[in-house]
């Protein structure tokens, strides 16, 4: 083989390499930016663990929302509209019988849900003291 033959393989063969290595490397850089993009955001901590015992961060100020705060940020879309039955806010028909049945079973009937109303009405942050306001508010708006 001639001298030229041997200098041209050497140099494809040194070619082949130099461009394997770069296409390891920029492999890697692609796993590991997929990687990144397919990490999860948040973490999912099960009571028991000891994650659980970290205190949950809060936006409110510590007291106790008003029963119309409530009203006006979880209850009205259904009690506005009457959804599925829902008694209309202010509407002494709608509330009358239920009125009669006492305030103890409106309150038990709002934290534990009855009928179309899911417990706590679906406010996942409310207290069950939010939720009588909630319902001493609304018997006043619709008696």
């Amino acid at each position: 083989m001639s001298l030229v033959k041997k200098r041209i393989g050497l140099l494809v063969a040194v070619s082949l390499g130099l461009l394997s290595a770069l296409a390891v490397a920029q492999s890697n850089e692609v796993t590991e930016a997929i990687k990144s993009r397919l990490a999860p955001v948040g973490e999912v901590c099960m009571a028991g663990e000891d994650c659980a015992a970290a205190p949950v961060a809060s936006a409110s100020s510590g007291e106790p929302r008003s029963g119309e705060e409530i009203y006006n940020s979880a209850c009205m879309t259904c009690h506005n509209a009457g959804v599925s039955g829902a008694p209309k806010l202010g509407s002494v028909e709608d509330w009358a019988s239920r009125i009669d049945k006492g305030t103890e079973t409106l309150y038990d009937h709002a934290i534990n849900g009855f009928n179309a109303m899911p417990a706590m009405g679906l406010c996942s942050d409310c207290s069950e003291e939010e939720i009588k306001a909630t319902v001493d508010y609304m018997i006043e708006e619709s008696s």
